[in-house]
């Protein structure tokens, strides 16, 4: 894997990453394909879209339906139909997710940040599924009920079998209610692993690039000797993950004190942070790669991308909508604009069509890939500064 830096604003920066089944130009928003496709959409739907490479999840994939098979049958993509670049996430999202995230009631999206709720924070009341000791995880599939063991060498393994370009390697994620003492001791845990995960790419690498995650909650003094930890061990690139605070407000801090530390000639990839205001945000910081389910799970809610709407969100099962001529937003040139109005869509969706998701998903996607080109012109041209105020002020 290669990576080149072209052009950079401040601390935005546009970029071309090589990888062996193609280039990805950077900023770059990577769609979510949990268990190998992005939700309701063909591989050759997505890529006309102008997607440049996806994330699959190694966590699920395991379960169903498993890296001996895709590895029998050519790799994940052949098993995909995907001729482009994928990583592939160790999991350990989905292990707090089955885990911490139970217990403290946090989630994927906008409940990540739960001081963004508003009130008084709260614990859930979910028992976790997930027990966590210095080798590694064990944890209750959601499937079928099986137990199934994880460590740092073993999910190099599985993301080895399924032959992505990217690997990340195995973290302890961490919930905005943790505190410090045990943040620091996740922390700690986090860089053994990726000790112990180095150790085993090193034994077969091949072409596969190795990133490893930034661990520390939003704590400025944990992520700072986070990342430099992380950045002494030489990895392909760095992702940022685990906790980014109660609220966006914080998770800017965490950006600004850790991507300065983080090897500037290294791709940086914000784990599970895709909405519009964040990519902007986040380029803004040095950030150069972004991954989220927002723009299909949004879609399959029925709400979709639109410029000048509150938070760039239209929610299409408002009754406004209901005699609505326009397409979903306009100027927009994707599949579902150009042929369907919002009236339609709207019906679709009120129906149970499932051709609703698919439009919706389709508009959505196409919308991000083309806020991320225009950055990157922006970027190119010297003018991010002036495009970011445009767009969220």
């Amino acid at each position: 894997m290669a990576f080149e830096i072209l052009a950079e604003e401040g601390k935005a920066r546009a970029g071309r990453l090589t990888t062996p089944h193609g280039v990805i130009e950077t900023p770059s928003f990577v769609p979510v394909a949990t268990w190998g496709a992005v939700t309701s959409l063909t591989m050759e739907e997505v890529r006309s879209l102008g997607s440049q490479v996806l994330i699959a999840n190694a966590y699920h994939l395991h379960l169903q339906p498993g890296e001996d098979l895709i590895h029998r049958m050519g790799g994940l993509h052949r098993f995909m139909g995907w001729g482009g670049p994928i990583m592939t996430d160790s999991g350990g999202f989905q292990l707090f997710s089955l885990g911490a995230a139970k217990e403290h009631g946090v989630g994927k999206i906008a409940p990540i940040f739960p001081g963004d709720r508003g009130g008084h924070l709260k614990r859930g009341r979910g028992s976790s599924l997930v027990k966590l000791d210095e080798d590694g995880a064990e944890f209750t599939s959601f499937l079928d009920g099986t137990i199934h063991r994880v460590n740092a060498e073993t999910v190099i393994e599985l993301e080895r079998k399924l032959g992505a370009d990217i690997v990340f390697v195995l973290d302890e994620c961490t919930s905005p209610l943790h505190d410090r003492a045990y943040t620091r001791a996740a922390m700690e845990r986090t860089h053994r692993w990726a000790l112990r995960a180095m150790a085993q790419h090193g034994k077969n690498p091949g072409r596969q690039a190795i990133f490893g995650i930034v661990q520390g909650g939003a704590f400025r003094d944990l992520r700072t000797e986070s990342a430099r930890f992380l950045a002494g061990l030489r990895f392909d690139g760095y992702a940022l993950g685990g906790s980014l605070g109660k609220s966006k407000e914080e998770m800017h801090g965490v950006l600004e004190w850790t991507v300065p530390l983080l090897p500037a000639h290294r791709p940086r990839h914000l784990l599970g942070i895709g909405t519009v205001d964040d990519i902007w945000e986040g380029v803004d910081r040095g950030i150069d790669l972004f991954d989220c389910v927002a723009p299909t799970l949004m879609a399959r809610r029925g709400t979709v991308f639109a410029k000048g709407e509150k938070g760039f969100k239209v929610r299409l099962m408002n009754a406004r909508f209901r005699e609505d001529h326009g397409p979903i937003e306009e100027g927009c040139t994707c599949p579902a604009c150009r042929k369907y109005s919002r009236a339609y869509v709207r019906h679709l969706f009120a129906a149970g069509e499932g051709t609703a998701e698919r439009l919706a998903s389709l508009h959505n996607l196409h919308f991000m890939e083309e806020m991320m080109r225009e950055i990157r012109e922006a970027i190119r041209k010297g003018e991010f500064g002036a495009m970011k105020r445009r767009w969220v002020g």
